[in-house]
């Protein structure tokens, strides 16, 4: 009798035992693991990771992270790591986390506006996406790229049109370049090169116009207009005369694109640069910044008029008084002058 009891005792606390060790273990597996307020919480894996940088990365989200590590690590996962983006979900338990980990690489928006070079679109690529400057500037200035397509490095600028695009966060540098520059030549459909044809300019001059355009005016209705005023000039054999490309060489010379320039004086006029459309006639060699897709429309969708020179309307700050008479047109020109002088704006 006394030894029955100390085996039923004895299985008893065995079942309780087990219980203990049983509910730890969903406790450890199955339970909520999470400690964020969103409903999704985003969490970064460089190539450069190991396990610790991971678990050091994703502390911050946890309600247990010794719970996280014995589960990762009875599924091996610290040997099968992978880089990626990957979406953790509020309330989440650790059996779903490592799975995520180890299997949703997850999309990410990218985006970029009119950047003034290779390198800021370097910047700011790196800033959004795994690879760092370096790598990606590396890329964009490959020799082979760049011989394949028969562009310089400045030419390039066009191939990369600010928008949203989506990406994979660990997508490497050659990835991004050419995904990039596909979506470049998707722009040019059927419609937009026959009208590129008609205007007998190569995809990277109506770039290099869209970019002189964008300079000369922020007001997208106005853009066709501007646009067609060096269509004119062009057409006539006349020089372009655009102060953002005189602007530009300025700024090449000093070797300090930083440099504000409010003001173009005539010496500046004398600069031997291709990019001083005052001296020489015609595009100048490659964009002098990155146009976007308003820009690029109204080149190709130029308003057709008689007007061959504007200027800055001092009455209508962003906007420009249209000529067609150089004799008019100095008359405006005149009235900016005497404005820009009153504002003692002298560079």
């Amino acid at each position: 009798m006394y030894i029955k009891k100390i085996l039923t005792i004895t299985a008893l606390l065995g079942l309780v035992a087990l219980g203990i060790f049983s509910y730890s273990i969903y406790q450890i597996i199955l339970s909520p693991n999470t400690s964020f307020s969103n409903e999704e919480q985003s969490i970064y894996i460089s190539d450069q990771a190991d396990f610790q940088t991971l678990v050091d990365s994703i502390a911050p989200y946890l309600e247990s992270t010794e719970d996280f590590i014995t589960v990762a690590q009875k599924k091996q996962y610290p040997s099968n790591m992978k880089s990626g983006h990957f979406i953790l979900k509020n309330g989440m338990n650790n059996n779903e986390i490592v799975n995520t980990l180890r299997s949703t690489n997850v999309p990410i928006n990218i985006n970029f506006n009119n950047q003034h070079n290779l390198t800021d679109l370097s910047k700011r690529l790196s800033e959004q996406l795994m690879p760092d400057q370096t790598e990606i500037l590396q890329s964009l200035t490959d020799s082979i790229f760049l011989a394949k397509n028969e562009v310089t490095a400045l030419q390039s600028l066009a191939f990369y049109i600010p928008n949203t695009y989506e990406f994979y966060w660990n997508s490497s540098a050659e990835e991004i370049r050419d995904r990039l520059h596909q979506q470049y030549l998707k722009f040019w459909t059927p419609e937009r090169t026959k009208k590129r044809k008609a205007l007998n300019l190569s995809p990277i001059e109506i770039s290099t116009l869209a970019s002189i355009v964008q300079k000369e005016t922020a007001k997208v209705d106005e853009r066709t207009k501007v646009a067609g005023v060096y269509i004119n000039r062009l057409r006539k054999g006349m020089k372009l005369q655009a102060d953002p490309t005189l602007i530009f060489a300025l700024k090449q010379k000093l070797n300090n694109r930083d440099t504000i320039i409010k003001r173009v004086l005539n010496k500046d006029k004398l600069i031997n640069s291709p990019f001083n459309t005052y001296k020489y006639s015609g595009l100048p060699p490659a964009p002098i910044a990155m146009p976007d897709v308003s820009s690029l429309d109204a080149v190709l969708n130029y308003e057709e008029h008689d007007y061959l020179y504007f200027v800055a309307d001092v009455k209508n700050i962003g906007y420009h008084k249209f000529s067609k008479t150089l004799r008019q047109h100095n008359r405006y020109a005149n009235e900016y002058r005497n404005w820009i002088n009153k504002q003692k704006i002298y560079r």
